[in-house]
């Protein structure tokens, strides 16, 4: 049950997803992926992470944004 509430950065999320981290980001500031920014990072919930891919609505934004990119190939700000 902890792991539901583990916080992950941008890179931890963008590996979770199999995306890179700018689609994390683009995910994070459309609202389709809860999170909050700390200072000039962003965190996100694992559970929040899971259910994104659960209930499938990043599907059309990653498809508008030219598909699934490989993990790694961005920053936190």
């Amino acid at each position: 049950m902890a792991e539901e509430h583990e916080v992950l950065t941008t890179d931890e999320a963008a590996a979770l997803l199999r995306v890179s981290t700018k689609t994390v980001l683009a995910l994070a500031r459309e609202g389709t992926l809860p999170g909050e920014k700390v200072g000039r990072a962003w965190r996100f919930l694992r559970s929040d992470v899971l259910a994104l891919v659960r209930g499938g609505s990043a599907t059309k934004l990653m498809s508008e944004s030219g598909g699934i990119v490989a993990p790694g190939g961005g920053r936190d700000d």
